[in-house]
C-alpha cells in the first residue's frame, strides 16, 4: 500500500454530544463511524478519608529505654529450689548517660541517645568530641539510640541506672555482634550432611550440585553455599533476668548472649504484644 492511499482514507470524526449548561450533567455519549457508541460511566463522589489520630506503632520502636553493657562470661546459677540455670554475667563500665534527646519537632522522630564506656579524648574524632562537649558530657566510645513513643521525663546528662530500669524476673531483648568464624564450608555453616567416607565414595565434605544445567542455567539467589560465617549483628529476645547483684554491679541473664567476653551488648525491655505493645 502506497503512502498516497493513506491520504484518501476517511478520517474518523468524533462528535461529543453535551447538554447545555443550564441542565443537569449526564454521562457523555461518544459517536464514531469506526467505534460502537458507548456511554462513559458516571463519576462517583469522592469519599471523605478518615484519618486516625492515634500514634502508629512502628517495628523499630523500643518497648522502653535500654542500656549498654559488657559481656563478662558464663557460669552456673543455683536457684533456691536447687535447679541449675546457665547464665551469662553482664557488667557495666562508666557511662549509660543520655547525650541527646530527639523530638518530632527537631528531628522528625522521638528517641533518646545514650553514651557508654568512657575513653580518652584522643580516642575520639573532633566531630565526636564536639557533639559531646556541646552538652558538657565526658568522652564516650559508644553512642546508640532508643526510639520511643514519648521522651517525656528524660534529660540530657541524665545517668541511667540498671537497678531502676530492670528487676529480677524481667524479660529483656539483648543485641550484639556474634563471634566471627571466618570462611567456612557448608557442613559447619549450614549443617549440611557429609557423604560416605568409605565404599568408594569420592564426595565427603563437598557441597555437591548447586543447580541444573541448561534450565535454568544459573544458580538461584540465596543458595546456601560456603562463605563467611559469624561476625554479624543479632538479637536474642525474651531472656529472663535471673539475678541482679548490686554489690558487684552485674546482671545474670539466663542463656547465652552473642559475642565473646568483652563484647558490647545492648539490653532493652522485651517487646511483648499485649503487654507493652498494642495488639493492633
Amino acid at each position: 500500500m502506497s503512502l498516497s492511499s493513506f491520504s484518501t482514507m476517511p478520517t474518523a470524526k468524533l462528535r461529543l454530544k453535551t447538554l447545555p449548561t443550564s441542565t443537569t450533567i449526564t454521562p457523555l455519549t461518544l459517536h464514531s463511524p469506526f467505534l460502537p457508541s458507548f456511554r462513559l460511566p458516571k463519576h462517583k463522589p469522592l469519599s471523605i478519608l478518615r484519618i486516625s489520630t492515634s500514634p502508629a506503632i512502628s517495628a523499630s520502636l523500643e518497648a522502653g529505654v535500654g542500656i549498654m553493657a559488657t559481656k563478662l562470661g558464663m557460669m552456673s546459677f543455683f536457684e533456691d529450689s536447687g535447679t541449675v540455670v546457665p547464665v551469662t554475667v553482664v557488667g557495666f563500665r562508666e557511662g549509660n548517660i543520655i547525650t541527646q534527646i530527639k523530638t518530632e519537632a527537631t528531628d522528625g522522630y522521638s528517641a533518646v541517645q545514650v553514651g557508654y564506656r568512657r575513653v580518652r579524648d584522643r580516642k575520639l574524632t573532633k566531630p565526636e568530641m564536639g557533639h559531646l562537649e556541646k552538652s558538657g558530657i565526658i568522652p564516650l566510645r559508644h553512642l546508640q539510640e532508643f526510639r520511643l513513643q514519648s521522651v517525656d521525663g528524660f534529660e540530657v546528662t541524665q545517668k541511667l541506672d540498671f537497678n531502676e530500669l530492670f528487676k529480677e524476673g524481667d524479660l529483656v531483648d539483648v543485641a550484639g555482634t556474634t563471634i566471627g568464624k571466618g570462611f567456612q564450608g557448608g557442613i559447619k555453616r549450614h549443617n549440611f550432611k557429609r557423604g560416605q567416607m568409605t565404599h568408594g565414595s569420592k564426595s565427603h565434605r563437598q557441597l555437591g550440585s548447586i543447580g541444573a544445567g541448561t534450565t535454568p542455567g544459573r544458580v538461584y539467589k540465596g543458595k546456601k553455599m560456603p562463605g563467611r560465617m559469624g561476625g554479624t549483628k543479632t538479637k536474642i529476645r525474651k531472656l529472663k533476668i535471673v539475678k541482679i547483684d548490686d554489690e558487684l554491679k552485674v546482671l545474670m541473664i539466663k542463656g547465652a548472649l552473642p559475642g565473646k567476653p568483652g563484647n558490647l551488648l545492648r539490653i532493652a525491655p522485651a517487646k511483648i504484644v499485649g503487654k507493652n505493645i498494642p495488639k493492633n
